[in-house]
């Protein structure tokens, strides 16, 4: 009797074990499904803040603020080096430990983490210890991982993850770490070519006008509040004439003196910039290519009246002053919220190249 009471608690117990290691085991598979998933929407986050319209600055802090969310990190910080030197790109740490966040690549502990393109974890063992980097504080992190940063065999920064927890990484799933490490690179990326846009936007020499690179930056997210909008170029087309028989200064006085009439007409919601040489385009938001209508052609005829004098650096001496006037030729047409802005303007600007030296006219295209 004893004996079969202890061969059914053994079995019991059997039982109870292989029963509880299944549903160990489908506990880490849901638990590695739900991950999937996490990461699958994290990543749908991330195109969807590519395509905002945001300047590339903004996208990257809102996608580590994403990270920070989804994945429960108490700090995320992404470091990029621009060529120059390391920049917090985006970060939930205090402004206080920047200069120790943005130095991390002169870290012993991290040198070799860069240069074999591998994760590094480190961790405190007990209270009262701090983690390597770390100079004057003490309990803000205890546990970090740090991934250094490649596009095509390239160095180019990294990110760090850092927990107020000693050993607060040791299980966690660093295939998934990768993933999200893989999908930060991409989104660099992918904006990349933004940031490069918007930082190259410059004010014009002779006009005191925002860049054509403007347009392609801040001026396309002002641009694409409205669904639709009018985008206008317009040419001086004796340009080359003036500067040839009155002189280069004349040419130069005559696009500021241009320039300036339109600035002075147009409204502030609208955007004017220099295009490239004598090529200038208004941007009219929201409003159609009909709608430009009275507004151009009384620009045209105001700048077609204009008598420019003839500038003191292209005259010898005691010549009398001649004057300039320019002559404008003028393309219109519509751009759709979302399309290639820089395929609009071209469209105009290869118009206008195409178009007879003497043409001087509005043109809807």
């Amino acid at each position: 009797m004893i004996i079969a009471v202890i061969i059914l608690l053994v079995v019991i117990i059997v039982f109870l074990m292989l029963y509880n290691m299944s549903v160990h085991k489908k506990i880490d598979t849901f638990s590695n499904l739900n991950q999937k998933i996490v990461s699958l929407n994290v990543l749908q986050e991330f195109m969807d803040t590519i395509s905002e319209e945001k300047t590339a600055d903004e996208k990257i802090i809102k996608i580590n603020n994403i990270l920070i969310e989804k994945y429960d990190i108490k700090y995320s910080t992404i470091v990029i080096y621009d060529g120059a030197e390391y920049k917090i790109k985006a970060t939930n740490v205090d402004e206080k430990h920047w200069d120790t966040l943005k130095n991390l690549h002169t870290e012993q502990i991290f040198k070799d983490s860069i240069e074999t393109a591998t994760p590094k974890y480190i961790t405190v063992d007990k209270e009262g210890e701090r983690l390597p980097y770390q100079k004057m504080e003490f309990g803000r992190a205890k546990s970090a991982m740090f991934f250094p940063l490649y596009i095509d065999n390239i160095y180019i920064g990294y990110w760090i993850i850092e927990s107020g927890k000693e050993h607060d990484f040791d299980n966690i799933d660093t295939t998934i770490l990768e993933v999200v490490k893989n999908n930060i690179i991409s989104v660099i990326r992918t904006i990349e070519k933004q940031d490069i846009i918007e930082n190259i936007v410059r004010d014009d020499e002779f006009t005191g006008l925002k860049s054509e690179e403007y347009l392609y930056g801040e001026g396309k997210r002002k641009i694409d509040e409205y669904d639709t909008s009018a985008v206008c170029m317009l040419e001086i087309t004796n340009i080359k004439e003036i500067n040839e028989t009155l002189g280069r200064h004349t040419g130069n006085q005559v696009i500021a003196k241009v320039s300036n009439v339109v600035r002075q007409n147009i409204a502030t919601e609208y955007i004017f910039v220099r295009y490239m040489g004598p090529k200038f385009v208004i941007v009219f938001s929201g409003i159609s290519t009909e709608g430009t209508s009275n507004f151009v052609t009384d620009i045209k005829n105001k700048v077609e009246k204009l008598q420019i004098e003839q500038a003191e650096e292209d005259m010898f001496e005691d010549e009398e002053a001649k004057t300039a006037t320019p002559k404008l030729n003028i393309a219109i047409t519509t751009y759709y919220k979302g399309t290639a802005l820089e395929g609009t303007t071209h469209k105009l600007e290869n118009y206008l190249e195409s178009a007879p030296r003497e043409e001087s006219q509005i043109n809807y295209i």
